[in-house]
């Protein structure tokens, strides 16, 4: 509760919400009594007490440790509930981020922040931009047999993402795109046709989308990034390499959302840009009869 309450008000609220807890907690005072170590007269009277006085911290801590319920609700400083504890686990999680494509955890996320702007750092070239090569490439050695099978079903999932009534705002280091055309670090062993054909797929996704999809290019020599994505103001999920580092605190979420329009704001490639750098990719890579 935001204002001042009155000291008899606050302790008449104590007692009806310590009597509530120990209700839909299925605890007795004898039992109350027994988890935190006091006599059960020491309980009837903190229910009982229609004076103004209340309890020590330590006491009502106690309480609230036993009945799973958080001491500010008690004492009327919070309309919540939940423990510390509780309000961490509901706010931070880690989820295991399995080497595949649109794994079920990540494409929950992006179900429930459908029609949100979807801001998005990638590891490297964002999965829902692939071609179905560039996907086998990168994924046949981890999913064995499987692959065309798995990769069939991604991409149904990421023809959803790109029509589901989300912006994209996706930035990812200019180093990204040149070494993926150079064939070089990350993306040695591309064929040069299979490269040629993801930048002409890039270009021609930015004519289909944009302005719902944008691409920024940051230079990563001034500014750096973990890899993330902010679901509108749901919540945002770090890939730490195996697992999702997941925030659904809205002040940290506010804090990452920030960090991004940092990497809008100072990039070297605006959305506007991205297809000529695209165009001067593809002038050098030119192979074959798609030339």
């Amino acid at each position: 509760m935001a204002g001042r309450i009155d000291k008899r008000e606050r302790a008449a609220a104590f007692r009806v919400r310590l009597a509530q807890a120990m209700q839909q907690s299925g605890t007795t005072q004898s039992a109350l009594a027994r988890a935190i170590g006091v006599d059960r007269s020491t309980i009837s009277q903190l229910l009982g007490d229609e004076g103004a006085r209340l309890p020590n911290g330590h006491l009502v801590g106690e309480c609230a440790g036993a009945l799973g319920v958080s001491a500010d609700w008690l004492l009327s400083l919070s309309d919540r509930r939940e423990s510390a504890a509780e309000l961490l686990a509901g706010s931070l999680s880690l989820t295991e981020a399995p080497r595949a494509l649109i794994d079920e955890r990540i494409f929950a996320w992006h179900q429930e922040a459908a029609g949100y702007k979807i801001r998005h750092v990638p590891a490297a070239l964002p999965d829902m931009l692939k071609t179905r090569e560039i996907l086998e490439w990168e994924y046949s050695p981890h999913l064995g047999r499987t692959a065309g099978q798995a990769i069939g079903a991604s991409q149904d999932r990421l023809e959803w993402m790109r029509s589901s009534g989300s912006d994209y705002e996706i930035a990812m280091p200019v180093t990204e795109l040149r070494d993926f055309a150079q064939a070089s670090g990350y993306y040695e062993g591309v064929p040069a046709a299979a490269r040629q054909a993801q930048l002409e797929h890039l270009l021609a996704l930015h004519d289909q989308l944009y302005p719902r999809l944008r691409v920024y290019l940051f230079d990563s020599r001034r500014l750096y990034s973990a890899p993330v994505t902010i679901f509108g103001p749901l919540l945002c999920a770090f890939y730490v390499g195996g697992h999702y580092l997941a925030f659904r605190d809205r002040n940290r979420i506010a804090a990452f959302t920030g960090h991004f329009d940092r990497l809008v704001r100072e990039t070297e490639m605006s959305a506007r840009d991205v297809p000529g750098f695209l165009r001067g990719l593809l002038g050098g890579l030119r192979v074959g009869p798609m030339a």
